[in-house]
This record gives structure tokens, C-alpha cells and sequence, in this order.
């Protein structure tokens, strides 16, 4: 009898898994419909800014094929910080079946209960691209220090050029460590103002050209309005973007491809 009631008992540790489950599945969140990389499920950004980022990864995942997510929720319903994350990334699938290129960015905001908290994970394929040492790294020096300061779109646009820059070989994770903190890519921030320059002086020289002085004012709203896209491209881009990617840009985001993730990445708090 005592075996019997032992028997059953094993029966039911195994089993029980398998009906509850689909209850704990429901604790994570569906893929959005339709579908998007970044999604505000806690009202953290405005739409303006959420709009800005998603333009960005989606046009960094048409031109690479490297998805990188940010969710951000207002409770991870029991689960702990890293296991809500990994579950939600094998769930929606984020990154290419068969390459596991997916990036998630999933943040929880402060609360007058609770300290805010953000990790990074990454897919199986980009472990060694953005190892868990570097995937802190990035935590640290652009995400925490922007969100105690209240600029959660500063953090979470600078964490992602940091690594759309590293999946796209523009530097390693070790050079990305030997910079200095809040360190920023030198040469790119002064191509805007190069190309004003080029421009002014081109302008100069055809109002140099005596009767021509009249063509150059009926034919100069090409390159004044060339002068104004600069301008503004240029202050886009200086918002910490290493990649040179602004908010605009790219279509409507195709959907997740299935990649995997292995439990790679880091944690942080403020």
C-alpha cells in the first residue's frame, strides 16, 4: 500500500508541470499585434519617443537582421527579474530561427513599493558578440546613470546603438570596455558639421560668380533645404547614437523569427 501511495505521489510531481503550465504562460505577455520591437507596457515613454526608437531597430533589423526588443512592464507577476525576461524572449521568439540573433532590453520602473530594474539577454548567436561582462558594462555606463536622472529614452537609446555598434563589428566588446564611461565614438558627431561646411562653401563661390548671382537665388532651395536635413540629422544623431541611426527610417516591423536564448546577460538596478 505504502508503495502504491509512493507510486502515485511521483506520478503527480511529474505531472503536475505539465497542467499548470499553460497558467504560468499566461503571466507573460503575448507578442504584440501588430507586431513591434518596443513595447511601453508601463507608460514610461511618451509616443513620440517610443515611435523614435521603434523606427530605429526596425531599421536596424531590415538592414542587419539582428532584432533588438525593448519591453518595458509594470510588474513581472511573481517572477523573478531574469526568469520573466528569458521567458518572454523564448516566447515571442525575438530574433532569426537557426542564427539567435536577438537582443532583449526589459525594464521595470520604479515603484513606491519597489526600485526600478533593467537586464539585458542575449540570443544564443550573440553571446560572444555581447558577453554577460559587456552586456553589464552597458547597464552600467548608459542605462542606469540616464535613468536616475529621469531620461529613460536617453538610456534606452544609447544602450541600443551600444549594441547595434557591437553586432555590427564596429568595435569589440574589449574596446567597448577600455573606453572611458559615458565615452562616445569621436569622428561621427563632426561628419553633420563637415558636411555644412562643404555646403556654405559651395554656396559662396557660385555667389562669387557675378551675374550669376540671380541663379544662385532662384536655384538655391535644393541646397538650403539640403542645409536644413543636415542640420537636423545632425542633432539627431548626436543623441548618443554610435551607429549613426536616428529615429526615422524604415518600414513597418515584419515580426519575430524565432531565435533562442540560452540565458546569457546582466541585471541592474536604481
Amino acid at each position: 500500500m505504502r508503495k502504491k501511495v509512493c507510486f502515485i505521489a511521483v506520478v503527480l510531481l511529474l505531472t503536475l508541470p505539465v497542467f499548470f503550465s499553460p497558467l504560468f504562460a499566461q503571466d507573460i505577455p503575448e507578442k504584440p499585434v501588430p507586431p513591434r520591437l518596443v513595447n511601453d507596457l508601463a507608460g514610461m515613454l511618451s509616443s513620440q519617443e517610443s515611435n523614435a526608437l521603434e523606427q530605429k531597430l526596425v531599421a536596424f533589423n531590415d538592414s542587419t537582421s539582428t532584432q533588438i526588443a525593448i519591453v518595458i512592464v509594470s510588474s513581472m507577476n511573481g517572477y523573478d527579474l531574469v526568469d520573466f525576461a528569458d521567458r518572454l524572449a523564448e516566447k515571442w521568439g525575438i530574433g532569426q530561427k537557426g542564427r539567435d540573433n536577438g537582443l532583449l532590453i526589459l525594464v521595470k520602473p520604479q515603484t513606491a513599493d519597489s526600485g526600478g530594474e533593467v537586464t539585458i539577454r542575449t540570443g544564443y548567436g550573440l553571446e560572444g558578440v555581447v558577453p554577460d561582462l559587456t552586456a553589464s558594462e552597458i547597464i552600467d555606463r548608459e542605462i542606469v546613470p540616464a535613468f536616475r536622472n529621469g531620461d529613460f529614452y536617453g538610456g534606452l537609446d544609447r544602450a541600443s546603438s551600444t549594441l547595434m555598434s557591437l553586432t555590427r563589428g564596429e568595435f569589440t566588446a574589449d574596446q567597448y570596455g577600455r573606453r572611458p564611461a559615458g565615452g562616445k565614438s569621436g569622428g561621427s558627431s563632426f561628419i553633420p558639421i563637415i558636411i555644412i561646411i562643404i555646403i556654405v562653401m559651395f554656396l559662396s563661390r557660385r555667389g562669387r560668380g557675378g551675374g550669376r548671382g540671380r541663379r544662385l537665388t532662384s536655384n538655391s532651395n535644393l541646397p538650403f533645404w539640403l542645409l536644413m536635413s543636415m542640420l537636423g540629422s545632425g542633432g539627431r544623431s548626436h543623441r548618443g547614437s554610435w551607429g549613426g541611426f536616428s529615429g526615422g527610417g524604415g518600414g513597418g516591423f515584419g515580426g519575430f523569427g524565432g531565435g533562442s536564448f540560452g540565458g546569457g546577460g546582466a541585471r541592474g538596478s536604481w
